[in-house]
């Protein structure tokens, strides 16, 4: 989760943004047989090419659902608890999980630096895909120990805006290539008719589920190793770790918000207080972050059963 300029990865989706089946699809293969992706049948066993194989094992890895193992590779203990057999959604039917699968890759710098990156530090809310590309590049010269090459680079701001932004039928791109990730439906960035400009401003995100922005809250408490943290610190990000109001593009007020509604989920877990004129918010008692995961799916059980 914290940025490390000697550990960045471009490049590594063989230019294909996420799509809609490839997570479930690849977790399910991995955990009939863990080397899946190197096997020779690879691309039988997962009706791709084999291009979208390596697509597909990149992106397990970026959302940090599969993991490298002594025997090739296994799912992580959040994949299973989210994509196994008996896990909150194995099929990726909830709209909660692809808010958490945004926020798992989002703050992957190691996998997705250009992911990590975007929704982290580049903060212009009307923009063009030039804009996104140059200020990237300058990012890796700026920060970057390991090698790249500025046309990787290019391609991975191209992917960035493909993969939140909803097709607008470009008759240039094709059909493939068109179809909406998953992620999209987050509305998160939004294409202006024509396609020259894209718009990714803060707001107050209802649709965001207050499991899901719990679970992220508590992954930095827990990563961070901290007990406090101003509010601020939760809105921008700063000292190379993510932060929840920058990966979900929340207004100050909407951050705020969220936070209350976090509290009331789980009571007991954190408290807002003011220190030395200084919102901050407070861990009173150490949480699994899957907890609020839990509380969320529960949730969504209960309002379906109603």
């Amino acid at each position: 989760m914290k940025f490390n300029p000697n550990k960045a990865a471009f490049g590594r989706h063989e230019t294909f943004a996420l799509r809609y089946s490839w997570l479930t699809k690849g977790y399910q293969a991995l955990g009939h047989d863990s080397k899946v992706f190197s096997s020779d049948n690879a691309t039988v066993t997962l009706g791709v090419g084999k291009n979208m194989v390596n697509a597909i094992r990149y992106w397990l890895l970026a959302a940090r659902l599969i993991e490298a193992a002594p025997e090739g590779l296994k799912p992580t203990e959040l994949g299973g608890k989210i994509f196994g057999n008996k896990g909150f959604d194995p099929y990726l039917e909830d709209e909660g999980t692809i808010w958490l699968i945004h926020w798992l890759i989002a703050t992957n710098p190691e996998q997705a630096t250009s992911w990590y990156w975007f929704f982290n530090y580049f903060h212009k809310a009307e923009f063009t895909a030039g804009e996104v590309a140059t200020s990237l590049f300058e990012f890796a010269k700026q920060k970057i120990k390991s090698k790249f090459s500025a046309s990787t680079v290019k391609q991975d701001a191209s992917i960035v805006l493909r993969m939140y932004a909803r097709s607008r039928g470009n008759t240039r791109t094709p059909i493939e290539e068109a179809l909406d990730s998953p992620l999209s439906l987050l509305n998160l960035i939004s294409q202006a008719e024509g396609g020259r400009t894209y718009f990714s401003p803060p707001a107050e995100r209802e649709a965001l589920p207050t499991g899901i922005f719990g679970f992220a809250v508590a992954e930095l408490f827990r990563v961070m190793d901290v007990r406090e943290l101003p509010i601020q610190d939760l809105m921008y990000a700063k000292n190379t770790y993510p932060s929840p109001g920058a990966v979900f593009r929340l207004t100050e007020n909407g951050l705020i918000t969220k936070l209350e509604k976090m509290i009331h989920l789980l009571p007991g877990i954190f408290e807002i207080r003011e220190t030395a004129g200084i919102h901050q918010l407070y861990l009173l008692e150490e949480v699994d972050p899957t907890h609020f995961l839990e509380a969320h799916y529960i949730e969504q059980c209960e309002a379906e059963a109603a």
